[in-house]
């Protein structure tokens, strides 16, 4: 028989484990996690105490050293080991070591779609301490040459299916800025890469060129829409991309994951969370050139893919495709990425199988980010005591008709009640800066509140509303501002706004996202007021849209209003709008609907509307 303190000792310990899991069910979900995180603050801090500024770069260059042979890409079948990367960047890093001006801090924009190229052109002019700018390789004409001009390049390197795309704009562009192209035949007044690349030594640039002088310092631009304006180049430190590179590591990826890219490399999901968070593990990654819903999963188990990323969008377009047999036959544990709605998340686990989806939610320029590491369908994280001491964040009163944070009678924001949507704000501090944008402060000012609890306390603005439910997950909700989502990428209004407005026969363009039902985002659309006995072209608005913006973001619909309301700031106003949407037996004003078979814009009628919402018609 069991002595009475042991039994007493047994029952004690019986009756703690069912009161934590009463009251505290993720409790160790949670301290497990905080491990995670604190591990990767003691490793950071020791570097700093002992002098070492380790970047990504040089966890690259150990791999490359300590693994040559292992495969790092893997791309249209085609293996490139570490060492073949390495030396493949060294041959780049020589290149504009031998045959141009560029020193250590310059920036060269790169735009180039998904290919192994990306990686060697990056890993290479970071080797030269060069500071590379991501551009969006949907961009065109104008919105293209802003983007240029934002991060200052002193060159461009252009990938080969793009350079049609760089011939545009070629006079338009500062005379001192280089262009290269990947390609032996190139336009006039483009240098041929590719043509050097044969020639140039891979011998490795010595380590001088890049080592960090802080970790503050910039090593990227990627840009971002923020919730303004047009894009802008978000500043990433070597710190930042050090933790977006911890992202997969977070989550329980490994060294012997195979990771499947199928994002563009361009956005910070697919250069820093995948190709830095395959350096970060010494992992291999599939990098595929452009998503196919049609080739996913013959890739999965093609290449033994354990992990893959994805964006809601994704997710949706993969439900979307036929029923075949053996659709859970798959070697896919893990799934990382975000803006999965549940009823997407439900059907697409219980048609590929028990995959672990891991939604996280962050900006590229933020200083907050939080990681669902319990699988709670719907959430993109949860928050607790613990996690609030490493990140000061709130979620405040937000008035949507003024588009601004409420404030009380003292000037000071609202905290938001368990279960109500607020914007969510971060605190800008030593521990969780906010490095902002190239360019002109204001861009970087304009997302930032001051004295918000008290005074002189600053916060990062997310331009994002959530919701924090009882239970401390929290579900994004909508976004506010003048941008919105739609397949997977952020859409300014002011620029499609811009390019609308360059019309004739427009007097004022005002853009917003509307719902549609089964999609995930919102759709573009404008309202337009035409000029004084000007009449509606409806195939010119057309051809400009499709000749000036990227294709996410066209207006699929058009709206002609006779006069425009505006907020008490004079700011458009969009709330009410946005509420109406398209439909048109709700909405007397003329409807229209983007055609593209039509190659025009045609009147939006109930039929064409109820063919919308059944997804009859594809947007």
């Amino acid at each position: 028989m069991l002595p009475s303190w042991l039994t007493g000792l047994g029952a004690g310990m019986v009756f703690l484990y069912l009161v934590q899991k009463l009251l505290f069910p993720y409790f160790w979900d949670d301290f497990w996690f905080l491990l995670k995180v604190v591990r990767f603050g003691i490793r950071m801090e020791m570097y700093r105490q002992r002098g070492e500024l380790v970047t990504g770069l040089d966890k690259f260059l150990s791999h490359a050293k300590r693994q040559p042979q292992k495969p790092f890409i893997i791309y249209e079948g085609e293996i490139y080991t570490y060492q073949d990367v390495d030396k493949r960047s060294s041959r780049v890093a020589n290149v504009f070591l031998n045959h141009s001006s560029l020193k250590k801090g310059d920036t060269v924009a790169l735009l180039m779609n998904n290919e192994p190229d990306f990686v060697h052109v990056w890993f290479g002019l970071a080797k030269l301490g060069c500071v590379v700018a991501f551009l969006n390789t949907n961009i065109r004409c104008s919105s293209l040459l802003s983007c240029i001009h934002t991060c200052m390049p002193s060159a461009i390197v252009v990938g080969a299916d793009l350079l049609g795309t760089i011939e545009e704009i070629l006079p338009s562009l500062p005379k001192d800025i280089s262009v290269w192209g990947m390609k032996d035949s190139v336009p006039q007044g483009v240098i041929s890469l590719k043509e050097k690349l044969s020639t140039s030594s891979d011998e490795p640039v010595p380590r001088s060129y890049h080592v960090a002088s802080s970790l503050k310092s910039t090593c990227l631009y990627i840009f971002t829409s923020g919730t303004t304006g047009l894009p802008k180049a978000a500043v990433i430190s070597q710190l930042q991309a050090l933790k977006g590179s911890a992202g997969l590591w977070a989550f329980g990826c490994a060294a012997d994951d195979i990771v499947y890219i199928p994002l563009p490399l361009y956005h910070s999901s697919g250069s820093l969370l995948g190709i830095s968070g395959c350096v970060e593990l010494g992992a291999t990654c599939v990098l595929k050139k452009k998503f196919s819903a049609s080739q996913f999963w013959n890739d999965c188990k093609k290449y033994n893919v354990t992990v893959f990323q994805y964006i809601g969008e994704l997710c949706r377009y993969l439900c979307k495709q036929p029923k075949r047999e053996g659709e859970k036959d798959h070697q896919v544990r893990l799934a990382v990425g975000n803006g999965i709605r549940s009823d997407v998340w439900r059907e697409f686990l219980d048609r590929f199988g028990n995959i672990k989806m891991c939604e996280f939610y962050g900006a590229t320029e933020g200083n907050i980010c939080f990681m669902n590491h319990t699988g709670k369908i719907g959430s993109v994280g949860r928050t607790n005591f613990f996690y609030k001491l490493f990140f000061t964040f709130d979620l405040i009163k937000y008035d949507f008709q003024k588009d601004e944070p409420v404030r009380n009678e003292q000037n000071w924001c609202s905290h938001m009640k368990k279960g109500e949507p607020g914007l969510l704000i971060s605190r800008v501090n030593a521990k969780n800066p906010f490095f902002g944008y190239a360019g002109s402060y204001k861009h970087t000012k304009n997302k930032l509140l001051f004295d918000v609890f008290k005074k002189g306390d600053v916060y990062f603005n997310t331009g994002d509303l959530m919701v924090q439910d009882r239970e401390n997950f929290l579900y994004f909700w909508d976004r506010i501002g003048d941008t919105f989502r739609w397949k997977g990428e952020n859409v300014s209004t002011a620029e499609v706004a811009d390019v609308i407005g360059m019309l004739d026969f427009i007097q004022e363009t005002n853009v917003y996202g509307v719902a549609v039902s089964g999609y995930e985002g919102k759709a573009g659309m404008a309202s337009i007021i035409l000029k004084p006995n000007k009449s509606l072209d409806l195939d010119k608005v057309y051809e400009q849209v499709v000749a000036c913006l990227p294709v996410y973001a066209y207006p699929r619909f058009l709206r002609i209003q006779e006069k425009m309301e505006t907020t008490g700031t004079f700011k458009l106003q969009k709330f009410q709008l946005m509420k109406e949407g398209f439909n048109p037996l709700k909405i007397s004003d003329p409807l229209y609907f983007l055609d593209n078979l039509k190659k025009s814009y045609v009147p939006l009628t109930k039929e064409l509307y109820d063919q919308i919402i059944l997804g009859e018609i594809k947007l």
